[in-house]
């Protein structure tokens, strides 16, 4: 801070300015009236005049003395994630440090540090705006930035903060931004981009990407060839020959329904600055098709309409329902071609077509003679090659021509008494142990406890009553929920490759209908329906791996009663093999491990029988597509702010310019950088004094009035 003073002219009238001007005026026509009529003494009194006018203006002389206020230079240092390149960070804290104990008089230097700000990349233009706003416009000097030069916010032209208003004179300044890169030089990069993926791909058919291999940085160019290598989950890595510069289109097959991880990497450029973005990673979730779905029902009944409605509110699903509208007992030989408004394509479905479906529906199908022999083992075949059979059964099912004493019967994972099988009274299905933890009905809403009465109607957010179930002497497979007297009502099995489940009642549709409070009979049927279609959230036994934040997450769900859970093998996208012990969870049965992932590319975890693959996710794409430390984007700024751009070097020979204040429009050269002088100040003090002695200004009008008498008194 610098004491100063400033001396000026100025006037305080004795009189008021409109009576000044009066006279004034008067004066001059007198004069020129004067000059008229041939008075030689005319200007001497038009001067004489004007010396008295003068001193009635009042002519003083001021003096003001003010203090010179300091400049303040914003210095905004980059530790973003792309810092972390190399020795970035390190260079930038080391000359950041000494910028900041540079002393230079009448200038302070703040200092702010940018860090990752969410996926938007580096905004250091932001944060000087931010910075600068509490800063007066006066004494804003100007602006430094320590960064890589990977700036994502660089406007098109100068911001406001550095085009200020001077405030005594209104112009607008230009204020200077100088660049300091963490570099030596401009450094080269090679990245790859993924152009074009799908988030979904139907599976059975290939799923399109779009890649794009690209060099910058000095002495590069399009069309160099290059190697990409691709990976999907855990398979072996596919190479291709790329050429950089030029979109490349790849094909992936999608064999089945699941994520799939692709992992995507390009061969290094020799002596680029990073292989960090030389890899990407995507997801693309495989979906089955429209499914189809073929429902055969039985004498119409309630519950087909629940099946209907179910089925036809999924976009996703093409049904085929046919309904056997002539109960058996009433076969008088008649064709079936005669009784059926459309003829029952029989070989069509059960021979010609049947292994494009996806799941079969049999809802209270009798056969007696419908289906020959060899169309019944057609439906077993679908099953044990990998199709989903779903069979609600009612009386027909114990009745002569059950499915049960058929090939089919073969596939069913329970078998019925004809004698005692049926059981006609009120009962309220319920979870068995196996059924509260297995997925399909884990958490269905309203599932009644062990101490709620069959006998009772209604029992408020509870499932409502049934009043007929079959009673099996055998099962096999997964036993969900039972029925009367603890009878397995809903059972589950695995055939070969297929699925079956059995639903030992026909009453389903009781629940759609409110009966003693209804039940989730739509959730219920969508889940059965969706785990014969083998969809993975509805698996018994389930691994799953995430990475958030370099952290590995393994968890892995099962219904069986294992006292230990096992462990599970983890492989680094390098190939190292961690073995990682499970820790059960007990608010969900579930059991889970961390582990830390720093490694990029696809990590695989198996626990011997299924395997799951996770990859990391980068958090700010922006800030990691371009790794070079350039200046390519910030140079144009720093040239039209009058700037100068600075390489810092290596932390052991760092080039750090030294700090000035501008003694000439010039601001910048090879190793100093400058600041404009603003000329910001306070005033402490004002006095003013007379210009001239009343007297002596009393003497000059005196003189030049007698002057114009003997002036004319010469005539």
């Amino acid at each position: 801070m610098m004491n100063s003073l400033m001396q000026s002219i100025g006037f305080a009238p004795l009189l008021p300015l409109w009576l000044l001007a009066l006279l004034g005026v008067a004066g001059v026509l007198l004069c020129a009236w004067s000059l008229y009529n041939g008075a030689r003494g005319a200007l001497l009194r038009l001067a004489a005049l004007a010396s008295l006018l003068f001193w009635l203006a009042g002519p003083q002389h001021l003096r003001e003395s003010w203090h010179s206020l300091p400049q303040t230079a914003l210095m905004l240092v980059d530790q973003s994630p792309s810092m972390a390149i190399g020795q970035r960070a390190a260079i930038a804290r080391q000359a950041a440090d000494a910028l900041a104990h540079m002393q230079v008089d009448g200038l302070n230097i703040r200092t702010i540090t940018v860090r990752q700000n969410g996926h938007d990349g580096t905004r250091l233009f932001e944060a000087l705006d931010q910075a600068a706003a509490d800063i007066p416009p006066d004494q804003l000097a100007g602006a430094m930035m320590v960064t890589d030069g990977q700036v994502a916010d660089v406007p098109a032209n100068l911001p406001d903060r550095l085009r200020p208003r001077t405030a005594a004179t209104g112009e607008q300044t230009t204020l200077p931004l100088h660049v300091l890169l963490t570099a030596k030089g401009e450094e080269t990069d090679r990245k790859l981009q993924i152009l074009e993926a799908p988030p979904y791909a139907i599976a059975g058919q290939p799923a399109h990407l779009r890649v794009l291999a690209e060099d910058s940085g000095p002495s590069t160019h399009a069309g160099t060839p290059a190697e990409l290598t691709l990976r999907v989950n855990g398979e072996e890595p596919v190479v291709m020959p790329v050429v950089t510069g030029t979109p490349q289109d790849i094909s992936i097959p999608v064999a089945r329904p699941g994520q799939m991880l692709i992992s995507l990497s390009v061969s290094p450029l020799a002596g680029e600055v990073s292989q960090l973005n030389n890899q990407s990673i995507t997801h693309i979730m495989g979906i089955r098709d429209r499914l189809r779905v073929l429902l055969i029902s039985g004498t119409p009944n309630q519950g087909e309409r629940v099946w209907r409605r179910l089925l036809k509110a999924d976009p996703a699903v093409d049904l085929i329902h046919f309904t056997i509208l002539r109960p058996p007992e009433k076969d008088d030989g008649t064709p079936l071609s005669d009784l059926a408004l459309i003829a029952f394509p029989v070989k069509e479905l059960f021979q010609d077509k049947i292994n494009q479906f996806d799941l079969i529906i049999l809802d209270g199908f009798e056969n007696r003679s419908i289906l020959p022999h060899s169309y019944l083992e057609n439906i077993a075949n679908f099953v044990r090659r990998g199709g989903g059979l779903l069979l609600t059964a009612g009386p027909e099912f114990v009745g002569p021509g059950s499915l049960q004493e058929t090939p089919v019967g073969d596939v069913l994972p329970a078998h019925v008494p004809p004698e005692t099988g049926m059981v006609e009274r009120q009962f309220r299905p319920r979870l068995t142990a196996q059924g509260r933890q297995h997925p399909v009905t884990a958490a269905l809403s309203g599932a009644p406890e062990a101490n709620v009465p069959d006998s009772t109607t209604t029992v408020a957010g509870a499932w409502g009553p049934w009043y007929r179930a079959l009673k099996p002497d055998s099962t096999h497979g997964e036993v969900l929920m039972s029925g009367p007297d603890a009878a397995p009502l809903l059972v589950l099995d695995r055939v070969d490759q297929g699925r079956v489940a059995l639903l030992l009642s026909d009453q389903i549709w009781l629940w759609s209908r409110g009966e003693g409070g209804g039940g989730p009979q739509a959730e219920l049927l969508r889940r059965i329906s969706h785990w014969l279609m083998k969809e993975p959230e509805l698996e018994e036994e389930q691994l799953a791996a995430s990475i958030t934040d370099n952290m590995l997450t393994v968890t892995r769900h099962s219904i069986s009663t294992e006292a230990t859970p096992p462990d599970v093998t983890v492989t680094a996208p390098s190939g190292t093999h961690t073995t990682l012990h499970l820790h059960a969870a007990p608010q969900d049965g579930s059991q889970t491990a961390t582990l830390p992932a720093n490694e990029m590319g696809i990590w695989q975890v198996a626990d011997g029988t299924h395997t799951a693959y996770a990859a990391p996710v980068q958090s700010d794409i922006r800030e990691m597509t371009d790794l070079r430390a350039t200046a390519t984007k910030l140079a144009p700024m720093a040239q039209q702010s009058g700037g100068g751009v600075f390489w810092l070097g290596t932390p052991g020979h760092l080039a750090i310019p030294t700090i000035r204040m501008a003694e000439s429009t010039t601001l910048h050269s090879a190793d100093w950088l400058a600041f404009p002088q603003r000329g910001a100040h306070i005033v402490t003090g004002k006095s003013a004094e007379p210009l001239l002695p009343t007297w002596s200004m009393l003497l000059v009008s005196l003189a030049f009035l007698f002057a114009g008498w003997w002036r004319e008194g010469r005539n």
